[in-house]
């Protein structure tokens, strides 16, 4: 039917029709779960699952009377600032650069193995974690220090829990930046390339001047997506050290779930949850207002034939 025989009603109705699916699965997996954990935050509900009274008593244990609180919230920032800036985003640039550096055939068979632990289940990913940070000799990392250096064996995961999960998270977090940054720099067209060394520029100054400007918007991107990514994940954290040593190794989103799921306290996790919530929305409106909503829709360079 030609598009003038069309109503105007029905042609209206068409944009609604096309995000009804996506709309319908946002309200109910989304913006009901927020609002049913809004409204558990304000109420006493505990292990029973009953609720006798509304309260504001858990948004008070936040403030003041959770001990807890600052040594979770210190745990959690350095977890996230080393891992995001050190392995997330360092690593993965640096990965990105070299596999692009080398013949295509050797860096796609790099990329495809560091890919790999992002592609397994985490409870194996984790189990490779614990096998090499193993206290007994038959650790991995331990056969290396005593067979070969001849040193005491380590226990790194009682000793130095918050490096165990930085390195286990870090690892198979940079292979998200390493894939994104290689597409990026395989964009840059080939022209600017040829042209800087015709005219006499080093291999530094090319990376300097060609490569790293055309990563600065993904690189951003990157950034805000898996410091909130860190924020709220914890399947490897929990399956590796649980938290643990006591609360060494435990960040906020594992506190959230320990104190509501473990210690069976779920309204005082749903008010832990809001904060989460809250800062994380935050967190993405700084982001905005410092660089700009457009930071990512920078114009693409291809190359007229």
């Amino acid at each position: 039917m030609s598009q003038a025989f069309v109503p105007v009603r029905c042609r209206r109705a068409r944009p609604a029709l096309f995000l009804a699916p996506a709309a319908s699965l946002l309200l109910l997996f989304f913006l009901a779960p927020i609002v049913i954990d809004v409204g558990i935050a304000f109420t006493n509900m505990g292990e029973s699952l009953k609720v006798t009274a509304w309260t504001l008593k858990n948004f008070d244990r936040i403030l003041g009377a959770d001990r807890m609180i600052p040594l979770i919230l210190l745990t959690t920032f350095l977890y996230v600032t080393a891992t995001l800036f050190f392995f997330n985003v360092g690593l993965g640039v640096v990965l990105a650069i070299t596999t692009t550096a080398v013949s295509d055939r050797l860096g796609a068979l790099f990329r495809g193995i560091w890919i790999l632990p992002r592609m397994s289940p985490a409870v194996i990913y984790a189990l490779l974690w614990i096998w090499v940070v193993d206290s007994s000799p038959q650790g991995l990392l331990n056969q290396v220090v005593t067979g070969i250096f001849g040193l005491a064996p380590l226990n790194l995961r009682n000793d130095h829990p918050l490096l165990v999960i930085i390195l286990a998270n870090g690892f198979v977090g940079a292979s998200f930046a390493m894939v994104v940054l290689t597409s990026t720099i395989r964009s840059i067209p080939e022209h600017l390339f040829h042209a800087a060394r015709v005219d006499g520029a080093s291999e530094w100054s090319v990376l300097r001047f060609v490569v790293l400007p055309s990563l600065k918007g993904p690189v951003w991107f990157i950034t805000i997506y898996q410091a909130l990514s860190l924020l709220v994940t914890f399947e490897y954290i929990l399956l590796i050290t649980n938290g643990g040593p006591v609360y060494d190794s435990t960040t906020y989103a594992l506190y959230v779930y320990r104190r509501a799921f473990e210690g069976g306290h779920y309204a005082y996790g749903a008010a832990l949850a809001i904060a989460l919530m809250l800062f994380g929305v935050c967190f993405t409106l700084l982001q905005w207002r410092l660089f700009g909503d457009g930071m990512n829709r920078t114009r693409p360079r291809i190359e007229v034939l």
